[in-house]
Formats: C-alpha cells, structure tokens, sequence
C-alpha cells in the first residue's frame, strides 16, 4: 500500500480508503458480521482511512463501524460528516453540527474523529453554509472533537468557489475523477495545491457504472452515461480485466489526489480493490476507453440548490 500525506495534515492516508456507505445498507442488505470482517481485513492490508457519515443508512454505518473498529481505533484515520442526515434532512445550523458530532462519537464509541467534514455543501444555503456550518465545525477542531475539518460534496465548480473562501483541512469531491469524467482538474486540483488542503475523491466506480454490478435504480446520471457500462466492460473483457477494476486503477493513478475513497462490505470486494492497485493498464485499452466515453464525458447530473450549480460559462476567479 501505498500512502499520501493528506494536504497541510499530519495525516499519511492510504491511496484507497474505505468507504464506508455500504455498512449501511446503501446498495444492498449487508450483513454485519461480514462488514466487520472486511473492516479488519482492510486494516490487515493497509488501508487506514475509513469514511463515513450519519447519513448512511440512518446512522448504521456509523454504528456498524464503530463495532468493527472498538479494538482497531489507533490503527486508523477515521472521517465522519455533519449535516445530512435520514429521510432528506439536511440542517447546516451551528446548533445542529455542535450535537451532531456528538451524536456520531457516540455511534463510533470514539472520542474525537480524525476528520470532520460539512456533508454536501450544495444542499444548504451559501450564507448559512459560510456564516454558521463552517465556524461549527472549526470550533469543534478547537475543542479537539475533530483534527481537522472539510467539506464534500458533488458541484466540483462550487466546491472549489467555497474552498477560495474559507481555509479549511480537505475538500472531498465526488464523481469528478473517474473514467467518465475529470472536471476535478479544471479548478479544485490547482487550487488544492495552491491553498494546501487535501484532496479526496469518492466514488470511482460512479455508483456501479463502472462495474459490473447493476446499477442502483436511484442512480441519477443520464441514460446515455448509463448505457455506457456493458459497452465499457465488454471493451474490458477484451483484455481480460473487470471494468471495476480499471476504474479503480485509473482513479487512484491522480498524482494530486491524496486518497480515492471506495465503498465495501465484504472481505472480497477488500482484496479485490487491493488487487487492483496492482494492476497496469494497457495504453491501447485506456485510448479506446477515452474514445468511447468522449461524447458522454463530464455529463453529470445537478444535485442540491440550483444557485449552487455553477455553470463552467460563469466561473469567476475574482
């Protein structure tokens, strides 16, 4: 395994983290005693970042990961998030975020996370966002319930306008770097480097376009991107590869990118990731990849407010 420090952290993070959505039945029905298997086996093979949130399965990733890490708690970094929560709730007050973090080291039977970020940043209002969410979360790096703070979320454009004004730990992005898209590099990547906060990218297999599972129903990219999976992994097979497993490869392959997180539940999906690490991609297949997917690249969906969609026309470095 290799690792990356994490920005201006002391934080050395493994190249692929754990993603930790799954233990809560995000995808599929997991079973916890499996879950917790493939947390050990992770720690076992290197990975020590692991992400989670309340959001995930209201709360039970949470809790799942908090029993699965009771005796591992010094082997990792572990990340959690503030904001959104079940049923559609989002709530960026600085009340909220203050219980919040409670709330979560109580799931994860954890005195303080490692990292706590803002969870998709495009759901809340601007003001609030600056004027509230934000001072919380310092506030409680201040109070030594988390080591450092971020964001996440999906409008890379509006990740990196809000990254221009606040001086936060990390930013995690998701979808933007992946075999379908590589928006991340017009403005976040250099940003990154010039304010030094540390870059993360979430969702490489892009919700299981890129593998050979079947793609969730509330997958919300549009059908033309989804229609690329069979055409992509048939291309694959043409080499003897999963698709998954080029997807993974490509995405952790960013030299900027500090780490790519990828969600798992089971032991396998654990070695088979680590496996992936390994492998190299043919030149040839990752041409004939990026003429496939040309007219489909950067196509992805809103999410959140509308004003927190930016436009590339309308971008602005003022």
């Amino acid at each position: 395994m290799q690792y990356r420090k994490l920005g201006n952290t002391d934080l050395n993070v493994s190249l692929l983290s754990f993603g930790a959505s799954p233990l809560g039945n995000v995808f599929d029905e997991t079973n916890e005693a499996e879950g917790i298997r493939a947390v050990h086996a992770a720690i076992d093979l290197g990975i020590n970042f692991f992400d989670v949130a309340p959001f995930y399965g209201d709360t039970l990733a949470e809790k799942r990961l908090g029993k699965a890490l009771k005796t591992k708690r010094n082997a990792v970094f572990l990340a959690t998030k503030c904001g959104r929560y079940g049923n559609g709730v989002f709530d960026f007050s600085y009340e909220r975020l203050m219980r919040s973090i409670d709330e979560s080291l109580t799931h994860l039977q954890v005195d303080y996370v490692d990292l706590l970020q803002v969870h998709d940043i495009e759901f809340g209002n601007r003001d609030q966002l600056l004027a509230e969410a934000i001072p919380a979360v310092l506030k409680l790096k201040e109070m030594g319930k988390a080591r450092y703070v971020g964001f996440s979320g999906l409008p890379v454009r509006y990740l990196a306008q809000i990254a221009r004004e606040v001086d936060v730990d990390t930013v995690l992005s998701w979808g933007h770097y992946t075999l379908l898209a590589d928006e991340i590099n017009e403005e976040l990547v250099p940003l990154s480097l010039e304010k030094g906060f540390g870059l993360m990218n979430a969702a490489p297999l892009m919700q299981r376009i890129l593998s050979d599972a079947p793609v969730p129903a509330w997958q919300n990219s549009p059908q033309a991107v989804k229609d690329m999976q069979p055409l992509l992994r048939a291309l694959c097979q043409e080499y003897g590869l999963a698709l998954s497993d080029v997807a993974l490869r490509y995405a952790v392959s960013h030299p900027v990118i500090a780490t790519t997180i990828v969600g798992m539940s089971e032991q396998r999906q654990v070695e088979q990731n680590l496996h992936a690490l390994q492998l190299t991609i043919p030149d040839e297949l990752l041409r004939r990849i990026e003429t496939l997917v040309a007219p489909v690249k950067n196509q992805l969906w809103f999410e959140g407010k509308p004003e927190n969609n930016i436009p590339k026309s309308m971008v602005t470095h003022d």
